[in-house]
């Protein structure tokens, strides 16, 4: 009864990847209620919706391969294969779909900017249609800049090794006293390394002749906070003493970063220095002109009492990443929440996050960014992105490739602020 006229395994197995690959193209277009304010069954639903919805185009080229493969070889026989293929124009449409998604992102990050920055700020030179993403197939290598050289693993506090070191990329072919940017990777404050994110940002960014670092820092277990953000100003206080040498103007220094990079870079922005991260060094300059956080972690205490934001703050922060009891030390957490520490001097930013985001939800971000601009005397830019899941620059894809070019933008708007 339940045969579908297929009569091999080759048939079955055709018929099981399309049923897979429209459930996952469905998480992708309609995150599973619920499953933000649930626990572990956000993850794997934050993989599958992330992993589809950004490389959308590659899976309905796989897609459709598949079906004609499979109909090249064994034909069209019995009911199993009609619904497969079914199945398959089904999957391939709602791809499309996400796709399309990917590419309002440009119309998205156009807004945000031109509401933080003026009616007459410039719109996006990039016009990538979705037709564009046929340039995404497969996982290419990153362009390589003819004149952009990269350093690596240099040291920028004691103890030596790689969880305080960073990479500069920049062009030596042009004058000094170029912008700065650091970016700071993200990973839950226990996991990640400068060699696996912001990669297309930064590489953009230096083609275009801004100096850039990415930079580690010492993560839990094994560091307790605030190592995290110490380290980092550490890094801040070394690229302005020696960001000359890569042809860095010292006084214009932007951050970004992603998740816990996100809010590491937003804590950076908002604590500038403030003696109490920066013990041995309290002279140092550890201002940041421009913050970029992308999908950040905004409510470190906990205190805009949501669900997510408890659970995440009495779970991992307070047993890996702090180790003390949030009733107990609640002044620990406040101190190290971007929500808790906005006011009026902050440095201009542009917060980017997903609206389908299941690790880190979306009110969170939105609070943040409302917080901040009732305090901030700078533009707060905010682009909130359809379609999008935590992680969304991570990997190459439409929606990655809008969003470079948007915050490129707005890094030259704030560079070229700052020069007035």
């Amino acid at each position: 009864m339940f045969s579908f006229g297929y009569h091999s395994p080759m048939r079955g197995g055709f018929l099981a990847r399309r049923v897979v690959g429209l459930g996952l193209t469905a998480t992708a277009l309609r995150p599973l209620p619920g499953l933000v304010s649930g626990a572990s069954a956000s993850i794997p639903a934050f993989f599958a919706g992330w992993l589809t919805a950004e490389l959308a185009p590659q899976l309905a080229v796989l897609t459709a391969l598949d079906t004609g493969i499979h109909l090249a070889r064994q034909g069209m026989r019995g009911r199993g294969d009609r619904l497969g293929v079914a199945l398959a124009a089904a999957t391939v449409a709602g791809l499309g779909l996400l796709a399309a998604t990917g590419h309002r992102t440009r119309l998205e990050v156009d807004r945000a900017l031109h509401e933080a920055l003026g009616e007459d700020y410039s719109p996006s030179s990039t016009r990538m249609a979705p037709i564009a993403a046929l340039a995404y197939l497969g996982w290419p290598l990153p362009r390589r800049h003819p004149d952009v050289v990269r350093t690596a693993d240099i040291s920028y506090a004691p103890p030596v090794g790689r969880r305080r070191s960073l990479h500069v990329c920049h062009r030596p072919d042009l004058p000094p006293g170029r912008p700065a940017l650091l970016h700071v990777h993200g990973g839950a404050w226990t996991i990640g390394n400068k060699d696996q994110q912001g990669l297309a940002l930064v590489r953009r960014m230096a083609e275009d002749g801004w100096v850039c670092y990415s930079a580690n820092y010492p993560l839990s277990p094994k560091a307790r906070w605030p190592e995290h953000l110490v380290a980092l100003k550490q890094a801040v206080a070394w690229i302005r003493a020696h960001g000359g040498e890569h042809g860095a103007d010292p006084s214009f220094l932007a951050v970004t970063g992603g998740s816990a990079g996100g809010h590491l870079a937003a804590l950076l922005a908002l604590t500038a220095g403030d003696p109490q991260w920066q013990s041995g060094f309290e002279e140092a300059d550890t201002s940041v002109q421009a913050c970029v956080p992308h999908y950040g972690v905004y409510d470190f205490a906990a205190t805009s009492g949501t669900a997510a934001s408890i659970r995440r703050r009495d779970g991992l922060l307070a047993r890996v990443v702090v180790g003390k009891d949030p009733a107990r030390h609640a002044e620990v957490y406040r101190a190290a929440s971007p929500l808790d520490l906005v006011h009026e001097n902050a440095p201009p930013f542009f917060v980017l996050h997903g609206r389908d985001d299941l690790l880190v939800p979306v009110a969170e971000a939105r609070l943040f960014v409302e917080r901040l601009r009732a305090a901030s005397r700078n533009p707060v830019a905010y682009a909130e992105l359809v379609g999008a899941q935590h992680a969304f620059d991570v990997v190459p894809s439409i929606r990655s490739g809008h969003v470079v070019d948007g915050v490129r933008r707005f890094l030259d708007w704030a560079y070229r602020s700052a020069e007035r």
